[in-house]
């Protein structure tokens, strides 16, 4: 069975994301900023001991649960304070929006040999549907789920870090 398959180092350097998402309830197109904060908070976050992203939260938006970040989207503000305040900028501004609905990954929503949208789009050959056994590099590979893989430098595996 065919996943998405998110480069997100490579993700990161297209300087404008130009992914569109096919989901109607994205009517700005957003469906891969859920995903880049999701794979941002599980792979690129480095987990600070003293939380300063969830410490400056004005509205307690951002918690920490079972050792992972995360935003809850009806209480988000969108002041960007996390991402003034993460030492390392692993919170990008643009992937902290006011309200924002979740990536359904298309499941269920594809015909026969249709690819998502997102891949089709996206011109910074970041985002591609492929089958598991067709990922040429296996360093860094992380399965978010069971449709989801992500190449992601993990700071976390490499520097041993607390999870």
């Amino acid at each position: 069975m065919k996943k998405l398959f998110i480069d997100y180092d490579k993700c990161l350097s297209c300087k404008n994301c130009d992914a569109k998402c096919s989901y109607f309830l994205h009517p700005e197109n957003d469906g891969i900023t859920s995903l880049r904060e999701e794979i941002a908070f599980l792979l690129a976050c480095r987990r600070c001991e003293d939380h300063p992203c969830i410490n400056v939260c004005p509205t307690t938006a951002l918690k920490r649960e079972e050792g992972i970040n995360k935003r809850s989207r009806f209480l988000c503000i969108s002041c960007k304070s996390c991402y003034l305040a993460c030492p390392f900028g692993t919170i990008l501004p643009e992937i902290i929006p006011y309200i924002i609905g979740r990536c359904d990954l298309c499941l269920g929503r594809l015909k026969e040999n249709e690819i998502p949208l997102c891949v089709e789009t996206e011109k910074c050959d970041a985002i591609k549907f492929l089958e598991e056994s067709e990922i040429e590099d296996n360093e860094n590979i992380y399965k978010i789920g069971e449709n989801l893989i992500v190449k992601c430098f993990s700071y976390i595996e490499t520097y041993g870090l607390k999870k």
